[in-house]
């Protein structure tokens, strides 16, 4: 069974900008790795980890408004 998020566009096209971040990223400074490189991705990541987080336990209706 699939989470009502899963059909969310927003939320598909944040996984996708987390992917493009994370081949971006690849092209940064070695030094850079375990800060700047780090720090991007975990944003990245974040904002498809809110869309999710913020729909969960909501009924249809309230999920119609999120």
């Amino acid at each position: 069974m699939a989470f009502k998020f899963e059909k969310l566009k927003v939320w598909q096209k944040a996984l996708d900008l987390a992917d493009e971040i994370d081949k971006m990223t690849k092209a940064f400074p070695r030094e850079e790795m375990y800060v700047l490189t780090s720090q991007v991705k975990r944003a990245a990541d974040s904002i498809s980890m809110n869309i999710a987080e913020g729909s969960t336990g909501q009924s249809n209706p309230e999920f119609k408004g999120f």
